[in-house]
């Protein structure tokens, strides 16, 4: 027993030794020169934007104007956590990463801060909302964004508004479809979309203090909602025609209301089950009554063959009263 003791406390210290002089060789080939100067800065705006706020260009900028961009320094005078931290008081940046490398390199990774919606309220308030759900001030920021109007204040923008706007967003059809979304006095929410001439209301967000609870009954109404406006999309306006109709009310479950305008009285009521159901339904009901008429013109046809019996025989009779008249007159 105490001689495999002693063999795996052998075997323990070759193994950390092995550990060590691996380490130590990586550390001596990765070790920077601190006398070097600085011929080279590599820097990465690191995110999924097409365009952003943010180019490497800026990036250099800031850093000169703060005196800490690295290019001609010497190496031991580069403080990558310093260089970070400038960086990360930027308000567009999320995040910064700034390294020494061999060979007189310094390499800074930027990560930009994602919007989801730039809100344009009544009170007069312009500013973004990023993914995180954070505030951002308004720049020269040319993508296209969600514009969010009407009665809202930050808090709400920041905890309903960016919830919305993330859930179209998230969706193919509705992020190249809807361009604005506009809050009303009492909280009700209307969609504004690039194609058609109408404005569609899908009434208030379910309210929770909870966030999670929020989230999740968010995002329910709002594809109920969504899916709801699709099918009256499909099975609705495209034989309606877009511009038909310039409000569509989806507030009401089991009911889609559409107004020519919106001081017109109701002027269509779509009622559910929903549209494809519908339509499946009218073309039962359409085939029902033609297999009826086949039917009704399937007993009638007897009647009709008998009535052209009679109608001929009528016509003989006739004929044969006719001669005798005239076998009379002629005798």
């Amino acid at each position: 027993m105490e001689i495999l003791n002693k063999r795996f406390l052998f075997i323990a210290l070759d193994v950390l030794l092995a550990v060590y002089l691996g380490f130590s060789m990586t550390s001596l080939n990765n070790e920077v020169n601190d006398e070097e100067i600085c011929s080279e800065v590599n820097i990465t705006i690191s995110d999924n934007q097409k365009e952003g706020f943010l180019c490497a260009e800026d990036i250099k900028t800031l850093l000169i104007r703060e005196h800490i961009y690295p290019k001609d320094m010497r190496l031991a005078d580069v403080n990558p956590r310093k260089v970070e931290e400038i960086l990360k008081k930027n308000p567009y940046v999320n995040d910064a990463e700034c390294s020494k490398t061999k060979k007189g390199k310094v390499n800074i990774i930027v990560e930009q801060r994602a919007p989801v919606v730039h809100v344009m309220s009544e009170n007069g308030e312009d500013y973004y909302v990023d993914e995180l759900d954070s505030i951002m001030p308004v720049s020269n920021y040319t993508s296209n964004l969600l514009i969010a109007t009407g009665n809202i204040t930050k808090w709400y923008a920041q905890n309903y508004v960016a919830l919305l706007c993330q859930h179209i967003n998230n969706d193919e059809l509705w992020r190249d479809q809807i361009e604005q979304v506009n809050i009303l006095p009492d909280k009700d929410v209307e969609l504004v979309p690039r194609v058609g001439d109408h404005i569609v209301k899908i009434g208030r967000m379910p309210e929770y203090n909870n966030k999670e609870k929020r989230a999740q009954e968010v995002e329910k109404f709002l594809t109920n909602k969504l899916n709801r406006l699709d099918k009256f999309y499909r099975y609705g306006l495209s034989q309606a025609g877009w511009n038909k109709y310039t409000y569509i009310n989806l507030e009401f479950d089991n009911q889609i209301i559409c107004k020519k305008n919106r001081k017109e009285a109701i002027t269509a009521f779509v009622e559910q089950p929903q549209a494809e159901e519908a339509t499946a339904q009218e073309s039962k009901k359409q085939d029902s009554k033609q297999e009826t008429k086949k039917q009704d013109a399937k007993r009638q046809e007897p009647k009709k063959q008998d009535a052209k019996k009679q109608d001929t025989k009528k016509q003989e009779n006739k004929k044969q009263d006719t001669k005798k008249k005239e076998n009379k007159k002629q005798g």
